[in-house]
């Protein structure tokens, strides 16, 4: 597939500069299609019917296949959830830690694993690594680490700054358990979570799926307590003993029916992502930095991401001024920068746009 053709997938490319797949990807054609086709389907047809539920039967595990091929991992070790926030959840919650017990994060998490941490009765640790060179980032985190901690607990890829986190390394040098959130990395850049014992992921940011979508990797299901059963969860019940029998694998952990459009949204979405992905994204970013950097502090060091964030004295004013003109990126808020989010389908016009906007 050339670039022209995969970036026709997206109609809203004709119009915009769209820099914001960090907080939701362009919907692809394919996928809006399908979306429609099954509501249309369920407002003549009724929402569920027997067939219905068996093509439900049928695309449901090709969604849990999709999302173990961008992760690396067995299908059965992954489970169905809304999002990156819902599977931090699943994981704190299965996990038990009580008074005693210590958490190492940073300080650039995204609030999705910080409420998570935040509630749990564990003491949270938070390396200070926003303000210190990407390379210092292993040092500094194992510094928090002790002989009470039972988690380390960040992103793959920091929403803020764009860098890559060493949590491969984190898992070797310690041999604690890791969360990984896998927000700004699933569908950026290549991921092998399988190291992982939890890893995160949101599939309506660079898998350009439905809203409300997304799934987290266990490395050991059993081992992690089911705290939070959906009717997913059971594989077979006693309603006169109030007792049920888990699933086998990490669908145990399954949170909701995905709805049914969500779901044939979801398995069009795995189909549009050209094979040379990572590498046209890596060329974007690269691309855009150096652009932002005649023009305006970058803080993402160069070879990390697909994000790109720059210092601007009015976030909020400078966003929309780049909306006015058709280019559409994002404010971080409290952290007084701007954030520009690179795919596989930006275009080199899509960044001069960017570049024309800070000039003008």
């Amino acid at each position: 597939m050339t670039f022209e053709a995969a970036r026709a997938q997206f109609p809203v490319l004709e119009r915009f500069a769209y820099l914001n797949a960090g907080t939701f990807g362009p919907m692809a054609q394919s996928v809006a299609d399908a979306i429609s086709a099954e509501q249309r389907r369920a407002l003549h047809e009724g929402r569920i019917n027997r067939s219905a539920f068996e093509r439900f039967l049928e695309d449901r595990p090709r969604v849990r296949e999709g999302f173990a091929r961008v992760l690396g991992v067995p299908a059965e070790h992954v489970a169905l959830t809304t999002s990156t926030s819902e599977g931090c959840n699943v994981v704190l919650n299965g996990l038990t830690l009580g008074q005693g017990d210590e958490i190492v994060t940073t300080d650039c998490e995204h609030f999705g694993l910080v409420g998570p941490l935040a509630v749990s009765a564990a003491t949270v640790r938070v390396a200070q690594v926003r303000d210190r060179p990407a390379d210092q980032a292993l040092a500094t985190i194992l510094a928090e680490v002790n002989a009470r901690t039972k988690l380390i607990a960040l992103s793959d890829v920091l929403w803020i700054t764009g860098h890559r986190m060493p949590w491969h390394e984190l898992r070797e040098r310690t041999g604690l358990p890791v969360l990984v959130d896998g927000a700004q990395s699933v569908g950026a850049v290549p991921v092998s979570a399988a190291e992982a014992d939890f890893y995160t992921v949101s599939a309506q940011k660079w898998l350009c799926g439905p809203d409300l979508t997304g799934a987290l990797y266990v490395r050991a299901p059993d081992e992690l307590r089911l705290s939070q059963p959906s009717y997913l969860s059971q594989q077979a019940y006693d309603l006169a003993a109030a007792t049920f029998e888990p699933r086998e694998g990490a669908d145990r952990f399954d949170t909701h029916f995905t709805p049914l459009a969500a779901t044939a949204g979801l398995v069009a979405a795995f189909d549009i992502h050209p094979d040379w992905r990572f590498e046209r994204s890596a060329a974007a970013a690269a691309r855009c930095r150096a652009l932002l950097a005649d023009r305006v502090e970058v803080v993402t060091e160069p070879g990390h991401s697909t994000l790109v964030a720059f210092r601007s004295e009015e976030p909020e004013a400078t966003v929309a001024r780049l909306a006015a003109q058709g280019v559409v990126v994002r404010d971080l808020p409290g952290t007084g920068l701007v954030r520009v989010s690179c795919g596989w389908w930006t275009s080199d016009e899509d960044l001069d746009r960017l570049a024309q906007g800070l000039d003008g």
